[in-house]
């Protein structure tokens, strides 16, 4: 599947604003979220429907919604849960999981240390989320332990990803759609996508 790029000029100025060195804690981590809700309403777009009959204040009626309870939104432990904001705005009653991973410094490749999901979350559909697609380690290493639990339908949403992160996703988990906001022009030799915004983790919780 083709990575979706999401192009919106509404996206692209919050994305100038996201990225500047000289935005702040506060005003980043709200960017984040709003930034998250427009991932999430493309990554929705394909949602089953079902019939409800409520009433409005004038009559009657027959509407569609969806079900609240078929999905589990994954954010990958740290940068991921500064997300979830985004997404309980858009689903309230969805499901939360965890994945907690880290990049070895010297190996560049993830390490996992806590993994909890929802009950029956082999019959929901999974939407992992992260700010930063870089090498892609952590994203496949997320889907693999989905998959062995027996989860049939993945996505991936993304601020910010990296060409390179993109591919390698794409070769080893072709069934999985990513979405993100832009892709950036690669990855530098620390593995921080160029241009970027630096690490995304400590700047949603101020710890750099």
């Amino acid at each position: 599947m083709k990575p979706i790029e999401l192009k919106h000029p509404l996206l692209e100025h919050k994305l100038a604003i996201l990225r500047n060195k000289k935005t702040g804690t506060k005003e980043f981590r709200e960017l984040i979220s709003e930034i998250t809700v427009f991932l999430c309403y493309e990554a929705m777009k394909d949602a089953k429907l079902h019939e409800v009959e409520i009433e409005t204040p004038i009559k009657k009626m027959t509407a569609q919604m969806i079900d609240e309870n078929n999905y589990v939104f994954v954010p990958i432990i740290r940068a991921g849960t500064g997300m979830i904001d985004g997404i309980v705005k858009m689903i309230p009653n969805a499901k939360i999981g965890h994945i907690g991973l880290y990049r070895d410094e010297k190996t560049i490749k993830p390490v996992r240390y806590y993994y909890k999901m929802p009950e029956g979350i082999e019959n929901k559909e999974v939407i992992i989320i992260d700010p930063m697609l870089a090498t892609g380690g952590s994203g496949i290493d997320a889907i693999t332990l989905l998959k062995e639990d027996g989860v049939k339908k993945i996505k991936f949403l993304s601020i910010i990803a990296a060409p390179e992160g993109l591919a390698k996703m794409q070769e080893v988990h072709p069934d999985v759609q990513i979405y993100c906001g832009a892709i950036d022009e690669g990855l530098n030799e620390a593995s921080y996508i160029v241009p970027g915004l630096g690490d995304a983790g400590d700047r949603i919780f101020g710890t750099k």
